[in-house]
Order: C-alpha cells, then structure tokens, then sequence
C-alpha cells in the first residue's frame, strides 16, 4: 500500500482532532518513565537494532514474554509500567463481552404488530425493536460468518487504502420485512417506530453505540477517477437510503498526482458533499460521511425495504422516530418478523481483526444490559468483575471506554499476557486466539512481514495512538503495540508484548507510523524465532 502524502492543511485539520488513525487513535500524552525490570536474559540483538533508531531516541520501548502453562518469564522490560495500549486494550473489552454474552449468543432483533389485524392489514404500529446487533446482516456472508478487509471502511476517512465489503449493508432489514410480508401483512395503517431502549448513548464513548446499528451508522462513498485528466470522478454510494442525497464535485487530475478528497455534510448529515481530486491512475478512493440519527434512518430503510417487498405503509417514509407511540411492553403483541444475528465470537473476531472501535465501545453497553441497566458507565463494573474472575491486576489496568480511544486509557505488559493467558485456559483457547490478526495473514497484521519465517505463527492485537506534531512538522506516535501469542511449537503459545510509546515520525507522512508499525511487528516476530529456537 502506498499511502498518499497528505497536504500541510491535512496534518493541521488531522493535529487539531488529535487523531491520525491507523488501529486506534488517543489523545497523546505523556508517559513515566521508570526503570526497566530485571530481563532474564540479554535482549536479542536485532530488536536492540530496532530499539536504537533514531525515531525512538525518546521513546519507551516494553517487552514481555511468558510461558502461559509454567509460568516462565522469558522477556521482561517495563513490564509493570503503565503504557498507552492503543486498540491493544481492546482485548479487556472483547474478552469482557465475549465472557458475559458467551462466545454462541446470537442477537435476536425482532418486528412486533402493535394493533389488530384485520385480514391484510395492520391497524397499527409496526415496531422494531433494536438489540444491540453490531451489523445487522450488513456483513455476514452465505456461510454464516462476518466478512471484513484488511483497512475497515470506518477507517476510510484517516487512512489510505480502505474498502468495503460485498455484503448488502441492508440485508438484515431487507429480510425483516420480507418476513412481515411472509406474515401476511400488506398494509400498515400506521407507522414503523424503531425502539431504541435498549441503552441510552453515550456520548463519553467515542464512536457512541447505538442500539441500531445500520453499516456502521455511516454512508459509504466511493470515488473513482475520470477517463481523463479534467474529467468528473465517478461516484458510487451505499446504503442508499431516503433522505440522503450525495453530491461530487471531485475532478480527476494527472496521473501521479496526489488525490485529495474531502467530504462535508449538512447539519443533519442527510446532504453529503465531496469536493477535491483524484488521479487519474489511482485505485477507487473511499470515504465516509457519518448518519446522525440511526433511528430515524433505520425507521427510513425498513419502510422503503417493506415497500420493495410488497407492503405498504400508510405513514410517510422520512420523518422523526415517533418513540412516543412506544407501547411499555409487547406482551399480546404477535412478533412478525426477526433477524438473528451470527454469533458474537465472530463479531469478536470483526473486532479483533480490524480494530472496529464502535464494536468495542458497544460491547461497553451490552456489558451494563445484562445487569438490566441501560446507562452503558455500568458496563465497567461488569468487566471489573470479570477481569477479577480472569486473575487480572485489576489496578494494572485503566480504561474510559472500550475501543483504547480515552486519554486515561493504560495497560501494563503483564496485565495484557493475564487477560491473554485466561484464554489459554478456557476451552475457546483457539477461536480467541485465531480471532486475532494473524502475522503476515490478516487483520492489521496483514501487510507486515508476509514472507519472514513467523508469518502466521503470531496472533496479536495492535494499537496506534498519533497526532500531528506541528511544532516539528511530524507526526508523534504516542503508541504503537501489540499483544497477543507467539507459537513457540506445534500446540504450544507462549502470551507476549511488544510495543513503544512516545515514538516520533521524521517527517509527517503517515507512512512514518507505518514504518513504526512494521518494526513492532517485526519484534513480534523476532520473540516468535527466539522462543522457537530460530536463531
């Protein structure tokens, strides 16, 4: 992947957010510095090589590594030292989840008649009532499992190179309300109302959950270049959904010049705009443009979606989610239609594998439902308590969130190998495991080191934490990590971390944190060879 060098207006728009996203990205801050822990032995020579480059002159690399089953501390340095983990904290939030749903729970979104039937027609309300479902159909393949890409699609706005899946984003409403009409429903002489009171949003949780969850609360926007220099760009957009309207202005420049897209919106989100260039011999350039009230479009593509399945519905398409009309229960109420979800490990492993922050933020939330509570603050109680039953250092870790987005967000080495080697003593040892990035396969780790020798025998998961450093014209990666197993042997993993925080690009091309994200995997890699014995 060749990232493209973002203009010095760019890197000051991406420094006034704070937020340069490659896995995750935080708010920068500072970090303490403490002398290193005892190592058992002398660090390999060539992650000291990688140690000792410049773009970690003030930087603080940590390293741990332990047999899970003896118990053996092979690498230590830091290890007890708080570090900004980046998207690797979302191992805590993951397993906390995965833990309390189970690792088979499905979510079950069902359709319920409020009103009478009389023969075709409903004198009455249609409700949906939202459950939590991160994708809603939107991604699940014909077998069964949760498809993504190496670079996520929300990811498309901060970093080069994403794409979408061929999923129908609409296809789990779609199936709703071929089941309505399946249920002999032909006429609604009422409205469609989302109920949405599974959990209030939070707007301390970065992206905010919501109980709906329609492609990730975002449209999708695809620009590919014109037949020529000084021709329009193509434009494709997904879920086309009433009232959104998107427009281009976006021309197509010379080969080798740089593509510049930018996307604005108006205050609602429903009219879209992209403005800028793409070249002439660049791939398709994907964006995205936030949906502001996933209720509202929700109830919008599942009354378009019963249109286009045969059912008609006296109330108009666009307008407010009518919550009003909600009944307080759906006792009596005949339920029409339901999507069940796959399972949630494959929503983990959608998690896990792309570093999806509002799968992990909304993990928070479903976290505090199985209380009973819909405040989603009561979702951290419950993952204390499973981190407890885990045998994790509970005050070796500290999170605002689910995704390792928050400034007060920090894990120690030794804390990430616990929450790692709880799953090595659980039956699903290896649907976790194998849930991670895969070394040189998949995931964030797709790209790094496809052809060393530990290609596919690391399973970890990443952070980055970057933003702009306008004073050097630079990018400052506060963290850069990974977490996860090293496969010493056939059968045998040994839990690890690798990761430096306070690192520094020397220019502010983001392909710097890239160069920063390679050389982590690459120690990854190294600890692999060495606990196999390959050097």
């Amino acid at each position: 992947m060749s990232p493209s060098v973002p203009s010095r207006s760019a890197r000051r728009r991406a420094a006034g957010t704070l937020c340069v996203l490659l896995a995750v990205g935080v708010v920068i801050t500072g970090l303490v510095q403490a002398a290193p822990s005892a190592t058992p032995r002398a660090i390999d020579p060539r992650i000291a090589a990688v140690m000792r480059k410049p773009d970690y002159r003030h930087a603080q690399w940590g390293l741990f590594r332990q047999d899970p089953r003896t118990g053996k501390v092979s690498e230590s340095r830091y290890a007890d030292q708080f570090f900004i983990p980046g998207s690797a904290a979302k191992l805590f939030s993951v397993s906390g989840t995965w833990h309390t749903l189970g690792g088979d729970h499905r979510f079950v979104t069902p359709v319920h008649a409020v009103g009478q039937r009389r023969n075709a027609t409903l004198k009455g309300d249609l409700d949906l009532v939202a459950q939590g479902d991160l994708t809603l159909g939107g991604r699940t393949r014909k077998d069964g499992t949760v498809a993504f890409t190496t670079i996520d699609h929300t990811y498309a706005n901060d970093v080069p190179g994403a794409t979408l899946t061929p999923e129908n984003p609409l296809a789990g409403i779609d199936q709703l309300a071929r089941q309505v009409r399946q249920s002999g429903i032909r006429r609604v002489d009422g409205d469609v109302v989302v109920d949405a009171r599974l959990f209030q949003p939070d707007p301390g949780l970065d992206p905010v959950p919501t109980p709906l969850i329609i492609n990730d609360n975002v449209i999708d926007l695809l620009t590919t270049p014109g037949a020529e220099a000084g021709t329009p760009a193509g434009l494709e957009w997904r879920p086309k959904v009433a009232p959104y309207h998107v427009t281009s202005s976006v021309r197509t420049v010379a080969a080798g010049k740089p593509s510049d897209i930018n996307v604005s919106s108006s205050p609602d989100g429903t009219r879209i705009q992209l403005s800028g260039t793409i070249a002439a011999d660049s791939a398709p350039v994907l964006r995205v443009s936030t949906v502001k009230d996933p209720n509202a479009f929700g109830r919008t593509a599942l009354i378009e979606a019963l249109q286009r399945a045969g059912v008609e519905v006296r109330a108009k398409a666009v307008g407010r989610n009518p919550v009003r009309q909600l009944p307080r229960t759906y006792q009596g109420a005949s339920t029409v239609a339901r999507y069940t979800s796959p399972a949630y490990a494959q929503y983990a492993e959608l998690i896990l594998k792309v570093s999806h922050n509002l799968g992990a933020n909304l993990g928070i939330c479903l976290m505090a439902t199985s209380t009973g509570s819909t405040n989603c603050n009561d979702g951290f109680p419950v993952l204390a308590k499973f981190l407890e039953h885990a045998q994790v250092d509970r005050k070796a870790v500290q999170l605002a969130d689910g995704r390792g987005g928050n400034p007060a967000d920090r894990a120690t080495p030794r804390a990430m190998a616990q929450i790692l080697t709880y799953w090595q003593r659980t039956p699903e040892a290896r649907r976790f495991r194998t849930s991670l990035p895969i070394l040189g396969v998949d995931g964030t780790l797709a790209d790094s080191c496809r052809s060393c020798p530990s290609r596919g025998k690391v399973f970890a998961k990443t952070g980055t934490a970057a933003g702009g450093d306008l004073l050097n014209d630079r990018l400052a990666v506060g963290a850069e990590t990974t977490a996860g197993y090293l496969e010493t042997r056939k059968g045998h993993f040994d839990v690890f971390f690798a990761g430096v925080n306070g690192a520094a690009t020397p220019t502010a091309d983001i392909t710097g944190v890239l160069t920063i994200a390679n050389d982590v995997a690459d120690v990854a890699a190294y600890l692999q060879q060495q606990a196999a014995g390959g050097h």
